[in-house]
């Protein structure tokens, strides 16, 4: 199974510490969103779309990518996954602008994944910052299950048309 990640992650590179545990799992190369080419994404079987959150958004270079996505013309199987300071909204979701564009654009979100990053943006800089240490090992192990988890799923789902086999 061909996977991809694309991770934008800034700051303490949480989010890429999660990225590449993933990547471990699943076998794939992590990339960063410009450098990636948004017409070969859905080439792959598998793409997970990560990021911190800033400000209680997504960062805009995944964002951007998103937004130049051609249309699949299957539904390559996805997933996202975020790092934070502070616990989600659940009438925001994090996840829930960049699962509704992937969508949009023909993917399958086939599950998301979030956990603590230590953060020192605004005013949690003020204090020395929060969640030291995050992502931990339990973390990292969460997400090395996350990834195992959809990476099954996406082998059980649909097929690409070209790969089908007739009888």
């Amino acid at each position: 199974m061909r996977s991809l990640i694309v991770c934008a992650s800034r700051s303490h590179g949480n989010t890429r510490l999660v990225a590449d545990r993933m990547a471990g799992v699943l076998d794939a190369e992590v990339v960063t969103p410009e450098s990636v080419d948004p017409g070969t994404v859905g080439d792959y079987d598998l793409v997970g779309f990560g990021s911190g959150i800033y400000y209680m958004m997504t960062d805009a270079r995944l964002r951007k990518l998103i937004r130049q996505l051609p249309a699949t013309g299957y539904h390559t199987a996805a997933f996202t996954f975020f790092t934070s300071g502070a616990r989600e909204i659940p009438l925001l979701g994090y996840h829930r602008p960049i699962r509704e564009k992937l969508e949009e654009k023909g993917f399958e979100v086939i599950g998301s994944f979030s956990c603590r990053g230590f953060d020192t943006v605004g005013p949690f800089g003020f204090i020395g910052g929060i969640n030291r240490g995050r992502p931990d090992d339990h973390d990292l192990d969460r997400a090395a299950a996350f990834a195992a988890r959809v990476r099954r799923r996406a082998a059980g789902g649909r097929q690409r048309p070209e790969s089908r086999s007739s009888s």
